[in-house]
């Protein structure tokens, strides 16, 4: 594996620190210190001792993020990070509902998903534009179209983007979810049910997706670029109201994290091989063909259009509890952009 440079982000701080000074604003509303004051130790002020945060093999930038210690840099020894991995978008939503991590990485249908079930979080940062979700069957198999999944057994991992790309994608042929038997297994059980044939198909995540194709000969019988969301760096609403001096730092960092690795594709598809435990080749097709991160991090308009056009789906197969409202509510508040609007590339 090529040899990844540390890259330290003092211009992260300065460029935090002038943001704020010049808007006059506090280090979250409810906090007692100003970004910027050094305590009488010469350390850095936060409005916060800890961070909790995900890392995740589905996020790329989440994993320069953590091996550079660039939030570490930024915020020195007064905040102690505390990394933890989410296996799939379920899973980051759980651990952001519960309060277990203030910034999470999930799909943006996923993220719509928990805001209009009631979880209180805003996405803050796009890191990438993934074409992460198709439909796997093992090799050899007499399935060649979606038209033949009437009656079979998938597995997909309920409340991830593969999910709901395998409702958009029974739509295609007229089909619905009740045409399936659907094994609910998170992502690498889902692999692991298809090479041993306790399902007849698989709704994939890359990089796990990836690695089913190489490994064991698996294939993609229907890709859709369109069926899947953008990659969603989420918050809570507490973090980001109590704590906005913080998120700005995680949203910098990410940035830095992005144009780094669009610099070094290569070592960004190391590095994934490495945490992931995959082949480097499967790692390079996740990175170079499948992960666009060459994306505006600034959340708008253009995960919205994709998010309006999942949320009839999510709405007709009961995944809404409060149905149509609730779903409405959630695409008119689930976007903050603040921060990325003010990070730099």
């Amino acid at each position: 594996m090529s040899t990844i440079i540390r890259r330290t982000v003092p211009a992260i701080i300065v460029a935090a620190t002038m943001m704020f000074a010049v808007a006059g604003c506090v280090a979250g509303e409810n906090s007692q210190a100003s970004v910027g004051d050094e305590g009488a130790d010469g350390t850095q002020d936060w409005s916060t001792d800890k961070l909790s945060i995900d890392f995740a093999t589905y996020n790329p930038l989440s994993l320069v993020v953590k091996q550079q210690g660039l939030l570490e840099d930024a915020l020195g020894k007064s905040v102690t990070v505390e990394w933890v991995q989410s296996t799939g978008s379920n899973k980051a939503n759980e651990l952001l509902r519960s309060g277990s991590i203030d910034v999470g990485s999930t799909a943006g249908s996923a993220a719509l998903l928990a805001r209009a079930n009631g979880s209180p979080i805003q996405v803050i940062d796009i890191y990438s534009q993934p074409e992460w979700s198709a439909i796997v069957v093992p090799k050899d198999s007499d399935i060649a179209s979606v038209a033949d999944l009437a009656g079979k057994s998938v597995a997909a991992t309920a409340g991830t983007d593969p999910y709901f790309f395998l409702l958009q994608t029974l739509e295609t042929e007229g089909l619905t979810i009740d045409d399936v038997e659907v094994q609910n297994l998170q992502h690498a059980d889902g692999r692991a049910a298809l090479e041993a044939g306790s399902v007849d198909a698989w709704a994939g995540l890359d990089p796990i997706m990836g690695a089913a194709e190489i490994e064991s000969g698996d294939t993609l019988i229907y890709r859709n670029v369109d069926f899947n969301s953008y990659g969603f760096l989420n918050a809570t609403e507490d973090f980001i109201t109590a704590h906005a001096d913080v998120a700005q730092v995680v949203v910098d960092a990410y940035e830095d994290a992005r144009s780094w690795s669009l610099d070094h594709p290569d070592e960004t598809a190391d590095l994934l091989a490495q945490v992931a435990d995959i082949d480097p080749d499967v790692a390079k097709t996740v990175i170079q063909e499948r992960s666009n991160l060459d994306v505006s991090g600034v959340p708008g308009d253009t995960q919205l259009a994709v998010l309006k056009k999942i949320a009839p789906v999510l709405v007709s197969s009961d995944a809404v509890q409060g149905g149509e409202p609730a779903i409405s509510d959630a695409l008119d508040t689930i976007v903050n952009d603040t921060f990325a609007q003010k990070a730099s590339r």
